[in-house]
């Protein structure tokens, strides 16, 4: 089994229950759900107008590799109904994957680790509330050090 931490974030409808949807979803298809963090409510990024995030991280076991990981979430996406409208706009539910172990990836596909993980307050809290000292494999810096590092500039 391999260790991964998957953003999960929704800006419409029922916002927690969406988010708990897609948490349930992952474990009815066989992705352990190990841990979950707090959400946190959270301006939109890139596109603003549109309504506040609900935001968090979980940690999950799996068996899938990470392409097979990622379908899977979009899989999950595709079934609560996500509808693409627009390049970072709003969304019922928003599942990326973060990291998988210390994989580190680079296709048309996939970017392990996520290319903006460490520049987005709304994935490092949470992702630093429950993984604190997972290093990241590129800038070999804990998800705690990220996350000091973005909160002083």
């Amino acid at each position: 089994m391999s260790q991964a931490y998957v953003a999960l974030g929704s800006n419409l409808g029922d916002r927690e229950e969406n988010l708990r949807t897609a948490l349930r979803l992952l474990e009815e298809k066989g992705v352990r759900v190990t841990r979950v963090s707090s959400f946190i409510e959270t301006a939109p990024y890139g596109v603003t107008d549109q309504p506040d995030f609900l935001n968090g991280v979980c940690a999950v076991e799996t068996s899938l590799a990470p392409v097979e990981l990622l379908q899977l979430l979009l899989k999950i996406e595709q079934e609560m109904g996500r509808v693409r409208l627009r390049h970072w706009g709003e969304r019922n539910i928003d599942l990326d994957l973060l990291l998988y172990e210390d994989c580190i990836l680079e296709t048309e596909e996939l970017t392990l680790p996520h290319r903006e993980l460490h520049l987005r307050d709304f994935v490092l809290l949470p992702l630093a509330e429950i993984a604190p000292q997972v290093v990241h494999p590129v800038l070999q810096k804990t998800i705690a050090q990220l996350k000091e590092e973005l909160l002083t500039k």
